[in-house]
């Protein structure tokens, strides 16, 4: 393990699995455990399908886009049943139930027929539990489904519903609420759910053209992007692509340290940070920008590397290695771009077991492999390297998924609408 994975587990307080259960590192929230989509382990299974190196699958009660986490020998997912909204948690040896706790009763809100309640991945610490459940609001629970403390943060509403679940760093849990009219950054005390700061950054006034497909100036507008928690040596920042621009804020205080324009009006991908270069991705048809973190103010003239003006649509988040990144986008097409200068390096339609190739998930990085997922539930190995080379194709024939990996201990765990699956040697 890093030196800096180890620095971010102590801090978040994820060391509970290390110490105590023997294993390797969790997957504590959706893109691990710094938020990176990287795994520290190297043993993943290279090749499977529905028959093959399955250790086990249980039937979800219903549909969801939510990623699995994982830590010690439980598996928590979000999950709609009905009018409820639920953490359900699954034991890791062999997928049966454990507990489940939430919400009930509660009000139909709007969304998007492809994005069903409850598509905010929750997020542990290997105490506590959390989730947000859009207007139902955010719950903490112990690891026997207790609940710990819930905080009521009013009505969020958004023609496509939410997807950007907490995130824990330090002693504070951070939300992104949003997007919609009521928008704002959000950070509570992870014991007890006391709000520590707020940040509102308001409707920012749409300016760029729009060429994404959803309008003019009065278009879908918003972000389901997750804070990223990152070191840049000098300082800790808490980073936020919003609708324009990329923002950073002091993770302690909520105060804005600078902020980055470039990007378009709509946002979906969480940000990256690698090698010291924050990138940050638009939605459809959108923009990408590259910047230099530890700045003051508006950094667009001196800290911004580059822009790149897209014709693909970003929805899934990438990953960084050795001065490259590498991502999935929408329509199935998988990329490498260079870190430094924003070029295109390749670009490659993965072929997929069926006529579906879309993906809206995010590629997770172990050793030199990249796993990505398309909707039709097939996992593409690649290498991670400036050559395209595809090492395995793996199709669960499962049905849609919208959801991404989950790494631990040598296993992967894939949520599709109809089953979790555990992935095993």
């Amino acid at each position: 393990m890093s030196p800096a994975l180890r620095s971010v587990l102590y801090s978040s307080g994820l060391l509970f699995l290390l110490t105590s259960s023997g294993l390797s590192a969790p997957w504590p929230g959706w893109r691990g455990a710094d938020g990176s989509g990287i795994s520290s382990e190297t043993d993943l299974p290279l090749t499977w399908n529905a028959t093959t190196n399955v250790k086990w699958k249980t039937a979800l009660p219903e549909r969801g886009n939510s990623t699995p986490v994982v830590h010690g020998d439980r598996i928590f997912i979000t999950q709609a049943v009905g009018n409820g909204r639920f953490i359900i948690c699954y034991s890791r040896q062999d997928g049966k139930e454990l507990w489940r706790a939430g919400a009930t009763g509660v009000a139909p809100e709007p969304s998007h027929d492809t994005n069903p309640y409850c598509s905010a991945s929750p997020v542990t610490d290997g105490e506590r539990v959390y989730a947000w459940f859009g207007s139902a609001g955010l719950y903490c629970f112990d690891q026997a489904g207790q609940q710990l403390w819930h905080r009521d943060l009013g009505e969020h509403r958004h023609e496509w519903g939410y997807s950007a679940g907490p995130v824990l760093h330090g002693d504070l849990c951070y939300l992104n609420f949003g997007p919609g009219p009521r928008t704002f950054l959000l950070a509570v005390d992870k014991r007890t759910g006391r709000e520590a700061w707020r940040q509102e950054p308001g409707r920012l006034e749409v300016t760029l053209p729009r060429n994404d497909g959803f309008g003019a100036k009065d278009g879908v507008v918003g972000s389901w992007s997750l804070p990223l928690l990152i070191n840049t040596g000098n300082r800790e920042e808490l980073i936020m692509s919003w609708p324009q621009q990329v923002r950073s804020y002091d993770p302690k205080t909520g105060q804005s340290l600078w902020h980055c324009d470039g990007l378009n009006p709509l946002v979906y991908s969480t940000t990256l940070f690698g090698e010291g270069v924050v990138v940050a991705m638009g939605g459809f048809s959108g923009s990408t920008v590259a910047v230099r973190p530890g700045g003051s103010g508006d950094v667009t003239s001196t800290h911004r590397l580059w822009q790149e003006l897209r014709d693909s649509g970003h929805i899934g988040s990438g990953v960084i290695k050795d001065g490259h990144i590498y991502i999935m986008n929408s329509n199935g097409i998988a990329q490498c771009v260079e870190l430094k200068t924003g070029q295109s390096i390749w670009k490659e339609r993965l072929k997929a077991s069926t006529a579906r190739s879309e993906s809206w998930s995010s590629v997770v990085l172990s050793g030199d492999r990249l796993y990505m997922l398309n909707q039709n539930g097939d996992t593409f190995v690649l290498r991670a390297a400036p050559k395209f080379e595809q090492l395995a194709l793996n199709p669960l024939g499962d049905g849609l998924t919208n959801a991404s990996h989950a790494v631990s201990d040598g296993q992967i765990f894939i949520r599709t609408h109809a089953h979790l699956w555990c992935i095993g040697k």
